[in-house]
């Protein structure tokens, strides 16, 4: 039996470690396939506060992992198959692992970043190739920047990299944009938003150590382009990593946890979630970690109020 268990190794998760860990509730933390998170995929981090020189994604979440573990945390390898939110203790089966019991749960496995699939893409993830303008937009001023997409998402990291770059060239597979009219209209009313419809991404190109381009095959035409960008921002969405809770937690269309506002209490008492699996809007490292704190001290509270059940009734179940 665990006080409280934690899925999921990113900032959120991490940091609720560390709260709980220094409130000695002892967690066990599951880290699954990319301990770490994101993060660790990402080269240098520079918007982090407390580190004014900047920090590499990798050493930053083993610095946040060793900071738990000094409190007490618990850390274990395993692939979460399926939760049992029914009744309490919670029911966690975890592969390799087994069954394991949790008066808590905090869900912190954050959402994934869509990808084209296309050739040069995962190897220049971190070397001009990135799904967050707000975490990169900064290392390419001055630069040829291209943005994937043509949603809502496609359209705000189109603006915002014009901060930056010398142009932004918004690549679309269809004519049509998917983002609303207002978005579109930002976009197109920005002189630096330049404009390759009806293209489909074929590759991402490479030119010495670092990008020429991306090929793109004109539809229209049926013939193969190549568009000059010093970056290639992929923008066509998330998909939150939900799939293991089989619909016991309310979530929205997409399957974003829905939290109580002001809050990360889901629907069901005693279960939590924080950082990008509950956030459709921010998904920065540090309102993910914010949102890590207020579940650790969400969970802390719950238990106190809680102290009283007697267990052994739901066991007995």
């Amino acid at each position: 039996m665990y006080k409280s268990i934690v899925i999921g190794t990113g900032p959120a998760g991490l940091t609720a470690a560390i709260y709980l860990a220094r409130a000695n509730m002892n967690p066990l933390v599951i880290e699954g396939m990319q301990p770490g998170g994101q993060l660790t995929t990402t080269t240098e981090i520079e918007n982090f506060p407390g580190f004014p020189d900047g920090i590499m994604g990798p050493e930053l979440m083993d610095n946040m992992r060793k900071q738990a573990e000094r409190f007490g945390a618990e850390f274990k390898s395993g692939w979460v198959e399926r939760v049992d939110f029914s009744t309490r203790p919670f029911k966690v089966q975890v592969d390799g692992l087994g069954e394991l019991l949790a008066e808590t749960v905090i869900i912190s496995t954050g959402a994934s970043a869509k990808y084209l699939g296309i050739p040069g893409e995962q190897d220049n993830i971190g070397r001009g190739v990135s799904t967050c303008a707000t975490c990169d937009g900064f290392f390419f001023r001055e630069k040829k920047i291209i943005v994937v997409g043509g949603g809502d998402s496609a359209m705000e990291e189109a603006n915002f990299l014009t901060r930056f770059g010398s142009s932004v060239t918004v690549v679309n597979r269809r004519e049509e944009l998917r983002a609303s009219k207002i978005m579109q209209d930002r976009a197109r009313e920005n002189e630096k938003v330049l404009w390759a419809l009806n293209r489909t991404p074929l590759e991402v190109v490479t030119e010495g150590m670092g990008l020429k381009g991306l090929k793109v095959l004109n539809n229209e035409t049926n013939e193969e382009e190549l568009i000059e960008a010093d970056g290639v921002f992929v923008a066509i969405g998330h998909t939150p990593n939900t799939k293991f809770l089989d619909n016991q937690i309310t979530t929205d269309d997409v399957g974003y946890i829905v939290v109580k506002p002001g809050t990360t209490e889901t629907n069901i008492p005693g279960v939590f979630a924080c950082g990008d699996v509950q956030d459709t809007r921010y998904r920065q490292a540090i309102s993910a970690a914010g949102s890590g704190c207020m579940a650790a001290m969400d969970a802390e509270k719950f238990i106190e109020g809680n102290m009283v059940h007697d267990w052994s009734e739901s066991l007995g179940k």
